[in-house]
């Protein structure tokens, strides 16, 4: 087994989106496709009084992508345009398939404490799915998985470790996503297949990647000249790992869709005019 290592780091970019809310954005939708299948990663925490209210996301649509928003503290409020309605709490995850189409808001709500914090993830459908039915894998917290071993603690949303699966299933990107947490003194390696996309957002403490120290805030890009990554903390790191098979297909993002070509997006654009996005 060969450690990768590391392509590039990513200092996230301050952005507006929705109705006025201030985001940490790491990577966003663009023809060119490097982090295939991954489109977006955005890192939002409203916790500096002076932001004012939280205006949240107002209705808006989506097609051809998965929505992936996973709370640590705070929670978001959503519904949507196929009657589904309901709260993410804290340490919940909602895992969106759009396809065809689907009108939704998010409204998000401090903790008793204040704050809110959080990941939103886009992940792209392969042509075949990008017009499917839309549906939901929610999550709560209690049902996402928690493995402890050697210092490191492990949230499991999707893929596998230690012989424990995560919840979400049935992801054309076969994905992994997991919250990774290690104590001081402590490494951590794990296995990635030859040519998925993998990435680590550093959102907590100091480690050592892939023989680089990475400081939160910070998304690493790694290489796919290995089969497994390797991370160690003196201090302690926690950390969103990312990993999923590319589809290799072209892509044009156009807001909220993300199509094949051209003309799906100007269908898309049409489909929302005339009343005929969602059936």
């Amino acid at each position: 087994m060969t450690n990768r290592t590391i392509s590039h780091i990513i200092e996230p970019q301050l952005v507006i989106e929705g109705a006025g809310v201030l985001l940490r954005r790491s990577i966003s939708p663009r023809a060119s496709n490097e982090y295939d299948p991954f489109l977006l990663f955005d890192h939002f925490a409203f916790n500096n009084p002076l932001e004012g209210p939280i205006r949240g996301f107002p209705t808006h649509p989506h097609r051809g992508i998965e929505t992936v928003t996973y709370m640590l503290e705070g929670s978001v409020n959503h519904r949507d345009s196929l009657g589904n309605a309901g709260k993410i709490g804290a340490g919940d995850v909602q895992w969106m398939t759009s396809g065809r189409g689907i009108l939704h808001e998010e409204m998000p709500r401090r903790s008793e404490n204040g704050n809110i914090y959080g990941f939103q993830l886009w992940v792209n459908l392969p042509a075949a799915q990008k017009m499917s039915q839309p549906r939901y894998q929610e999550v709560a917290a209690n049902a996402i998985p928690v493995v402890e071993k050697d210092g490191v603690t492990i949230r499991l949303v999707a893929g596998e470790f230690d012989g424990v699966r995560g919840p979400v299933t049935e992801i054309a990107a076969s994905p992994l996503y997991m919250d990774v947490k290690l104590a001081p003194g402590s490494s951590f390696i794990y296995p990635v297949p030859s040519g998925h996309t993998t990435l680590a957002y550093v959102f907590e403490g100091t480690g050592e990647f892939g023989e680089q120290i990475v400081e939160s805030v910070s998304m690493v890009v790694f290489n796919d000249d290995g089969d497994q990554i390797e991370v160690k903390s003196e201090s302690g790191v926690q950390f969103m790992l990312i990993s999923g098979a590319p589809f290799k297909e072209p892509i044009v993002p156009y807001g909220p869709f993300v199509m094949n070509t051209v003309e799906e997006i100007q269908q898309a654009i049409q489909d929302l005019r005339n009343g005929t996005f969602v059936k």
